[in-house]
């Protein structure tokens, strides 16, 4: 039976509050295409209550920010808790639910966002409280981020506002969904846009035009082998899921009508690196077979036939280092002794590349993230929220 979602009846007011705190953050659309800020308002408001002061990090245009607090002295030493609040598009997606607001079913919290990644800002917020009432000996740093879901885009600006303004902290924690597990190593991610310039011509007369699409169906079969060469001869780590560097292409588009030869094609892939392997060899091997091998050819028929790449995003991976003050704050919290790695990208490795010991733990399993009917389980919202106390009462000893 499905219901709105009602307070646990247990004693466990955190979870309690936790939970209708994720109820609060669902329901602001934080769809990447749109504005965060009438959920960052909010949240700022939230902290005002408690007489908490904030600083917003804005995007170029002003409408989207990033927030950065703190709770606690301002010294060094103390820990960053970093979460994004996009959410990816429920677009074509088959939702039993509505999916900006929690609906609770058997033990489990649906809605967009339960699980990527707004239960960990959830847990943050609603633990609010108890860090103002604790005696808290280092900060505890709270930094909620935009568009991560697009390319980490928001995070580099907050990452230099925190490293110029704030006393350095010890150990940043990001919450993306890792079900309470210590990760302390994600691969890169660069997205590549490729755009193929044809010469139009009717298409009963193909020798005298270069269709678009039909020579970038040829250079995603290159990209496709040379994913598979990958695959093949590696480099390889078995701590990643796929153990090696991949390569997708995931959207494309072009062409005017099916009796002309296509003038333009767009194509997006992405490369998602271990933390070894280096996404620029890749996209120099590409761009030489384009010059070298395609090009010319093209440009028998039209020298205005092009192939152009370029690189709207990347995010470095995140290295497994040793010592590090975030894997050993973490692993004492959650009791948690295995190495571990994922293989998607998050600002984690943003963070450690400013210099910030970083490590990645946050309820929810990502297996539900981007899902149609999204959800975390209340167990691992617990989970959250145990971990969350452990953490106030670790900074006020």
């Amino acid at each position: 039976m499905t219901s709105s979602v009602q307070s646990p009846t247990s004693a466990d007011g955190d979870l309690a509050r936790a939970t209708a705190m994720l109820e609060r953050l669902v329901a602001f659309d934080t769809t990447s295409r749109n504005s965060n800020l009438a959920l960052i308002d909010d949240v700022r408001a939230l902290l005002t209550e408690h007489g908490i002061q904030s600083d917003l990090v804005h995007n170029d245009g002003g409408s989207k920010a990033n927030l950065l607090a703190t709770i606690g002295p301002s010294v060094a030493g103390g820990v960053v808790l970093s979460g994004h609040t996009d959410v990816v598009p429920v677009d074509d997606q088959d939702w039993h639910t509505d999916p900006f607001k929690v609906t609770e079913r058997d033990g489990k919290l649906y809605g967009r966002g339960t699980c990527d990644m707004k239960a960990f800002l959830a847990i943050v917020l609603a633990a609010l409280p108890d860090m103002m009432r604790a005696d808290l000996k280092i900060p505890l740093h709270l930094a909620f981020t935009y568009d991560e879901e697009v390319g980490c885009l928001g995070a580099p600006r907050l990452i230099r506002f925190l490293n110029a303004n704030l006393p350095a902290p010890a150990a940043v924690i990001v919450g993306e969904p890792t079900e309470m597990k210590v990760v302390t190593a994600h691969k890169g991610i660069t997205r590549v846009r490729t755009t193929v310039t044809g010469h139009e011509a009717h298409s009963s007369r193909p020798h005298h035009g270069v269709s678009a699409v039909m020579v970038a169906a040829e250079l995603i079969g290159y990209l496709q082998n040379m994913a598979a060469q990958i695959a093949q001869a590696g480099p390889f780590s078995d701590l990643f899921d796929p153990p090696h560097t991949t390569i997708t292409v995931n959207r494309i588009s072009g062409g005017t009508e099916v009796n002309i030869m296509a003038g333009h094609c767009t194509f997006e892939w992405d490369i998602r690196v271990l933390p070894e392997d280096d996404f620029d060899r890749y996209i120099r091997i590409f761009n030489a077979h384009c010059r070298s091998e395609v090009l010319p050819r093209l440009r028998k028929i039209s020298p205005t036939c092009n192939i152009e790449s370029m690189q709207p995003s990347q995010t470095p991976s995140l290295k497994p280092l040793t010592p590090s003050a975030a894997e050993e704050l973490c692993r004492k919290l959650t009791g948690d002794n295995v190495t571990r790695a994922v293989s998607f990208a998050a600002e984690a490795g943003q963070f450690q590349a400013s210099g910030l010991s970083t490590v990645i733990c946050g309820p929810g399993s990502i297996t539900q993230a981007h899902q149609p009917n999204e959800f975390i389980t209340i167990e691992q919202l617990a989970a959250g929220t145990r971990f969350i106390r452990g953490l106030i009462a670790h900074a006020s000893r």
